[in-house]
């Protein structure tokens, strides 16, 4: 079984060096077999510190509405991709009118370009991707697809699998999930891709429960993952997910980060799907408001080493801050809430060149907001 702290974790909505050192001595993150057990030689001055940005993104133009976010993801130039879902309700249909289903925003905040036909596009859009060649990868949990796009939207490059048929025992979402196929995809949630040979990880992740890799043309390589039982989870086993497969992440170790969303862990893997370790979610004795923590996206810190990995928690609407040679959490920031600098539905995150964090709310939250690294 997970253990469990005895002493509750406080809840930080700005960190601080005190608060962080406190939490590194209580270790907030677990490790289950085959994970490094290397001592942390990180001090709290080092621990990374932010604050809210209020007024990032500046207003958007005529009277758009987002609805819920599928997405946010960086390029080389620190310009912001968002996914609105344009899923307004009935009174925001009357005074406005919805986003375009891509927003690109400039360092400022300020609106620079917006794309995207939502009849094209996947359905019930979620995640995206920048590639190394400033191309846009964009996926859907409610479609099989995968489509990659120029910088500026005016051209599909590729797509993966056929929209509308599913990996199921009948190609519609009636069907047993196969969690097997060559061609189609089953509501895939996160995309990431290879910088040395442009090859495209996708988690197929909503019904399927694995991650499957094609090269740079669209052709099926290779796959891992199944779905795995509690005791299993428990037991530290990796290429199981309890649940949902949530993100997928490249290191710039050559290592791939998943998240194991209902098994509130990141499992690691390299590149052929070999299991090398855990980061589990260990919760304190207070009481969550979901009922414990969930590792629904995740991002690294943009120095050389990607010293710190930034894990957004929807299950206490959080992000939490970890050291990612141990794994341990250092600190965290962020809670549950409506007002600015609060999380509702926390979904997605992504990290600029300058360590400043983009998180989107979905579902109740639906919005986005920029949070500085200031130390």
């Amino acid at each position: 079984m997970l253990t469990r702290l005895e002493s509750p974790r406080p809840h930080f909505s700005k960190v601080t060096a005190i608060a962080a050192l406190f939490a590194l001595s209580i270790g907030m993150l677990g490790l289950l077999p085959n994970e490094v057990n290397a001592q942390s030689t990180l001090h709290s001055f080092d621990i990374p510190k932010f604050e809210l940005e209020p007024f990032w993104p500046k207003p958007l133009p005529d009277r758009w509405v987002t609805g819920e976010f599928g997405g946010v993801c960086v390029d080389a130039n620190d310009h912001v991709f968002i996914l609105p879902r344009g899923d307004l309700t009935p009174e925001e249909q009357a005074v406005a009118k919805a986003a375009p289903p891509v927003i690109e925003f400039d360092p400022g905040g300020n609106v620079v370009n917006s794309w995207g036909n939502r009849d094209l596009l996947p359905k019930r859009l979620h995640g995206c991707f920048v590639d190394y060649e400033g191309n846009v990868w964009i996926g859907g949990s409610e479609d099989g697809i995968v489509q990659k796009y120029s910088h500026d939207g005016s051209k599909m490059l590729l797509q993966i699998g056929i929209k509308g048929r599913i990996d199921t025992s009948d190609g519609t979402f009636s069907g047993a999930a196969m969690n097997s196929s060559h061609v189609y995809l089953n509501l895939p949630t996160s995309i990431a891709i290879d910088p040395t040979n442009g090859d495209v990880y996708i988690a197929d992740g909503y019904l399927n429960r694995r991650v499957v890799v094609f090269d740079r043309e669209g052709h099926y390589l290779r796959q891992w993952g199944r779905q795995g039982t509690l005791e299993e989870v428990h037991a530290g086993v990796g290429g199981v997910f309890l649940s949902t497969v949530h993100c997928v992440v490249i290191g710039r170790d050559g290592l791939v980060y998943v998240c194991d969303w209902e098994g509130r862990r990141i499992e690691v893997f390299d590149k052929m799907g070999n299991f090398r370790r855990n980061y589990v979610l260990v919760e304190s004795e207070a009481a969550p408001l979901k009922g414990g923590g969930q590792t629904c996206w995740m991002g690294f810190s943009p120095d050389p080493s990607q010293t710190f990995m930034y894990v957004g928690d929807c299950g206490n609407e959080e992000i939490r801050i970890m050291d990612r040679e141990t794994g341990k959490e250092l600190s965290s920031f962020g809670r549950p809430g409506n007002q600015v600098g609060e999380f509702s539905s926390t979904h997605t995150l992504a990290v600029n060149s300058k360590g400043d964090i983009i998180v989107t709310d979905n579902l109740a939250g639906r919005r986005v907001q920029m949070w500085r690294l200031v130390k």
